[in-house]
């Protein structure tokens, strides 16, 4: 791999209810390299979404490290990690988690505004990101009012306007019918192409995860090289994995 961007080292996280103690990852290790296309794949509920949100600091880890270009990111107090995220990381959700009464200019201006850009400047990053995943004609709707498909690719234009070096993706496929999806999917891989923004994908998408440069099975709160086992099969299949 080349230079690594991202690593975890035993990284465990559980979670406490009133039936027991649930252990989602257990002793997990994951390199990313700058610049990389990795998919995440594993049985729905297994745990994908809260490994991202442990990578992306959304959650803190029940033990173990988090290395962003070599710094422990865990190390840095509440208000230092709430400006790393938005200095180095991207998010893109499932389900947008866009403010739907905010225009989709607005809506991509607001990580620029979080890092006290000027207005001006926030607003032409915004505007040229959305150019750049096709939705200029689309600066002044309301998102609310726009297709799945184009609330979509405004997340993926807020997760990218800043030029993070890493964008996390939760299922950015799943709540998409087939065409719209490959669309976004090809957004993803061509932004990542042009960008060199290394890519961390969790997905069910057969398609998509084939077209990342690396797959990696979460199983049993760890890590393996996908093709290894019975996930190749179930992978194939739409919806065999979430």
């Amino acid at each position: 791999m080349g230079d690594v961007l991202l690593r975890a080292e035993g990284l465990g996280k559980r979670f406490v209810t009133g039936e027991g103690t649930i252990e989602v990852l257990s002793g997990l290790e994951l390199e990313v390299a700058r610049g990389e296309k990795l998919a995440i794949l594993g049985q729905s509920g297994i745990g994908k979404s809260t490994l991202l949100h442990v990578l992306g600091t959304l959650d803190h880890p029940s033990e173990g490290n988090v290395w962003f270009e070599g710094h422990d990111v865990f190390a840095r107090t509440g208000e230092e990690l709430a400006r790393f995220r938005n200095q180095s990381l991207g998010f893109v959700f499932q389900f947008h988690h866009l403010l739907p009464e905010f225009t989709a200019l607005e809506n991509v201006m607001m990580p620029g505004l979080l890092r006290e850009l000027g207005f001006g400047e926030a607003r032409e990053r915004a505007a040229a990101m959305l150019a750049e995943v096709e939705l200029s004609h689309r600066l002044s709707h309301p998102v609310g009012k726009l297709s799945g498909g184009e609330r979509q690719r405004v997340a993926v234009a807020r997760a990218l306007v800043l030029d993070p070096p890493l964008v996390l993706a939760d299922e950015p496929t799943g709540n998409l019918d087939p065409g719209t999806a490959e669309r976004v999917g090809d957004l993803l891989v061509r932004l990542n192409e042009s960008r060199g923004t290394a890519l961390v994908v969790a997905t069910h998408n057969a398609e998509l995860a084939r077209r990342m440069g690396r797959a990696l099975v979460l199983e049993r709160g760890r890590l393996r090289p996908a093709g290894e086992g019975r996930e190749a099969g179930a992978a194939a299949r739409p919806g065999g994995y979430a």
